[in-house]
């Protein structure tokens, strides 16, 4: 690693991410050099089937990358055990929760699941963090009922609680945003950056809000299919990145409102 810095949280220095099998290698992003500080709220976007989602896999140890490095709190991911790697790193997918039926405060308190005996019985601290995550996300009215019972936007808070009971320096959030409304797609992201704010985690999401991501954002991690950048959202307005993100035959970027508009 080039630099020792104690505030990086995920650094990366030339991945490169994409599928192996025997007979062929199929790469969808090269030279991915980007890091993640305390505190930040970061946005990955770019278009459908640009690899987000293969980006955010490999950062998790989901998948193997197919070369360079990926550091998390300036060790080697590779080094983590399992154990050490739930205590640092939470996620927040998009795959249905397995069973509904637990109560919001039964789903929320599995994030202290690292932390707990083998048969996992709760100690008062751990009771304390699964309250305290439930107060963060605005969800204390919601502790008894069950998940099943939720609407998806108070489904997806619950899932951030969970991953703030998980108490760990990042969390990852593969399109949070998904099946809301515009308001809860604006709650959601508005609350993730409180939740920096509040708790001085790094938080990493993906999304196809980008708009909002603009505007909410500490940093951006922007993919095309030629590169993946990595700045703040002003810097990246000012060098035109967003204009290169979709085919300027029906969508354009304004770069004085800081949003995409169809093209008249």
């Amino acid at each position: 690693m080039t630099e020792q810095n104690q505030h990086i949280i995920l650094q990366t220095e030339h991945l490169s991410i994409g599928y192996k099998s025997k007979k062929k290698e199929s790469v969808i992003a090269s030279n991915i050099n980007i890091h993640l500080e305390k505190g930040e709220l970061i946005g990955l976007v770019g278009g459908n089937g640009i690899g987000k989602s293969t980006l955010l896999r490999t950062l998790t140890n989901v998948q193997n990358s197919l070369s360079g490095e990926i550091f998390i709190n300036n060790k080697l991911l590779s080094e983590h055990t399992p154990e050490d790697l739930a205590k640092t790193m939470s996620l927040v997918l998009t795959e249905p929760i397995a069973s509904k039926n637990l109560t919001v405060f039964e789903l929320v308190a599995l994030g202290r699941h690292p932390y707990t005996n083998w048969v996992g019985n709760l100690s008062s601290e751990d009771i304390h963090i699964v309250n305290q995550a439930l107060e963060l996300t605005n969800i204390e009215a919601l502790k008894h009922k069950r998940c099943f019972e939720l609407s998806d936007g108070q489904l997806q808070k619950t899932l951030i609680a969970r991953a703030l009971a998980q108490d760990t320096d990042l969390i990852i959030l593969d399109e949070p945003t998904t099946h809301l409304d515009m308001y809860h797609k604006a709650y959601i992201l508005k609350l993730l950056q409180k939740l920096v704010k509040d708790t001085g985690k790094t938080i990493l999401f993906s999304s196809h809000e980008i708009d909002l991501a603009i505007q909410l954002c500490d940093k951006m991690i922007v993919m095309t299919k030629d590169n993946v950048v990595t700045d703040s959202p002003c810097n990246l307005i000012s060098k035109g990145t967003f204009e290169t993100l979709f085919p300027k035959d029906l969508i354009v970027f304004d770069e004085k409102t800081g949003s995409f508009r169809v093209k008249k």
